[in-house]
């Protein structure tokens, strides 16, 4: 297969998240920029909320780096729902490039991928990667509205109700430094259960990450923190299982945006957190800074994503998935080589 690692030469300059009321709850609660109490946030239906999010995430994200959305190149976006109406409504009145994206839970990963490519190729100054997921939209969308009290699986992950919002660009300071991506390849191993997503998306984020280590001859000890967004629980424990089997054994660095953002102890999250807005507002709101200030210096971040879609349950299909992989580095290793 062709070799798949590119490296890049660029940084996140300033990161936004936004959250809703379980997610303010969470361990993570303290680190979130804005939250609404009602998940809401001022808006009449949950697609508008989330739209609502994005848009409040980017501005934030733009503020905090010190610039207006005309300084950049182009926006690279997405969310869960159809045709991305959470993206392309909520940034319509940004005078800026869109690229619509759908990653399911990788989108995050996939757009500061796309960002970083292009900014590091020359062709941008600066680009924004943004993403969102809202719990009650995902439910209407893809099982059933919440005011059916439907059942949930003990494997099932709860989407999380947030965005986060990335500014890429060329600089010599950034919150963090992206050395280099794996763009990840749609992997299906027949899993058809749209309520265990993990176990769809593990074998895909073991595809990538062993070509990673292949690529550039790492290894788990290399890095302070292997990171998926997200796997939960359940996909967790079988993605370090299948690593294990392939004589890499990464537990002691491994850890899941899914698992970070809610308490397993005190919120009934079941399998942990999904959505586009899950990993996307844990590297805001919690690696990102972690990075900045050197409490992490090398860290991989796999979005991985089930690439399924109301239509493709329905008819019984299996769950193929994705997993996109962002090598990042603090201030301190940004000269760090990888070969």
């Amino acid at each position: 297969m062709k070799k798949a690692y590119i490296s890049t030469n660029c940084g996140i300059l300033s990161a936004a998240s936004v959250v809703g009321k379980l997610e303010k709850q969470g361990p993570l609660g303290a680190c979130f920029d804005l939250h609404s109490v009602d998940d809401r946030f001022g808006q009449k239906t949950w697609e508008k909320a989330e739209a609502e999010m994005q848009r409040l995430a980017l501005n934030t994200a733009l503020a905090k780096g010190e610039l207006s959305d005309r300084d950049l190149d182009a926006i690279f976006a997405g969310d869960l729902l159809n045709q991305c109406i959470g993206a392309a409504y909520g940034l319509k009145d940004f005078q800026t490039p869109y690229f619509g994206l759908y990653g399911a839970c990788s989108t995050v990963a996939e757009g500061l991928i796309l960002a970083s490519l292009l900014v590091s190729s020359g062709q941008m100054e600066y680009a924004a990667a943004v993403a969102s997921s809202h719990y009650c939209a995902a439910e209407r969308q893809y099982r059933s509205p919440i005011e059916y009290g439907a059942q949930r699986a003990p494997t099932a992950q709860w989407t999380v109700t947030g965005a986060g919002a990335f500014i890429v660009g060329e600089a010599d300071h950034a919150m963090a430094f992206v050395k280099g991506v794996i763009p990840g390849t749609v992997i299906e191993k027949g899993v058809r259960d749209s309520a265990n997503m993990g176990a769809a998306m593990a074998p895909a984020a073991t595809h990538t990450l062993l070509r990673f280590f292949e690529e550039t001859g790492t290894r788990p000890s290399d890095f302070d923190l292997i990171a998926t967004g997200d796997l939960g629980y359940e996909g967790g424990d079988i993605f370090c299982q299948l690593m294990a089997l392939e004589g890499v054994d990464i537990r002691p660095v491994y850890n899941d945006c899914g698992m970070m953002i809610y308490s397993r102890d005190t919120q009934d999250t079941h399998a942990g957190g999904s959505g586009c807005g899950c990993s996307a507002t844990v590297l805001a709101s919690y690696l990102l800074p972690k990075l900045a200030a050197g409490e992490l210096h090398r860290v991989l971040l796999m979005g991985t994503g089930a690439m399924m879609s109301p239509q493709s349950i329905q008819q019984g299909e299996s769950i193929p998935a994705v997993a996109h992989l962002i090598c990042l580095t603090s201030e301190e290793e940004k000269e760090w080589e990888l070969f």
